[in-house]
């Protein structure tokens, strides 16, 4: 069986099994999402009623199209733009076609309660670990602190370093005393004619 889909302001031909690529639908993979804009639908040669027909599909991933380059110039005006642009994209694999979707269906719904049971030993450990003793926690906290502290503590003692006056240096043989203050700048003078 066949059907002609639209999503995404584009048609697509699907059977049951076919993977495509269509516009970006919201969802993670693994989803199971319902094309309900069902155009054509049939057998063979023969053509079946689209009422209320719908399309079953799973997601199986979320994907970017490949770079197209957008370069606009106006000649003799130095200017040019280049900009990429990466089209979104979903991968959709098409479960069935009318019955054979509905029929798909109770198979998500039976996997949401063995979830919902993976979850709750979860739960029930992150309880045992909240009631856990209050004062082991600060004990594994205080060394932490601590540390924070002697960073504090040596960031001050280098600050003060700095903060201290210069002494200038002296070289021998050198008349003068060297600064790390830059020398002012010379001002210039015209030279009278």
């Amino acid at each position: 069986m066949f059907a002609i889909v639209r999503t995404g302001g584009k048609q697509y031909r699907v059977a049951a099994g076919d993977k495509i690529v269509v516009e970006k639908i919201g969802g993670e993979a693994g989803d199971k999402v319902t094309l309900g804009d069902v155009l054509l639908a049939g057998e063979g040669s023969e053509l079946k009623a689209v009422a209320g027909l719908t399309v079953g599909a799973e997601i199986v991933a979320q994907a970017k199209g490949e770079k197209v380059i957008v370069f606009k110039k106006r000649r003799r005006h130095n200017y040019r733009r280049k900009k990429g642009h990466r089209q979104q994209h979903t991968i959709l694999k098409i479960l069935g076609i009318g019955d054979e979707a509905k029929s798909a269906k109770p198979k998500k719904a039976a996997a949401k309660p063995q979830a919902d049971e993976a979850a709750k030993p979860q739960a029930e450990e992150t309880q045992v670990a909240a009631a856990a003793p209050a004062a082991e926690v600060p004990a594994a906290e205080a060394p932490a602190k601590k540390s924070r502290a002697k960073k504090a503590d040596s960031h001050e003692v280098s600050t003060a370093t700095d903060a201290q006056p210069a002494e200038p240096l002296k070289i021998e043989g050198a008349e003068s005393e060297m600064t790390d203050t830059p020398a002012p700048a010379k001002k210039r003078t015209k030279k009278a004619e």
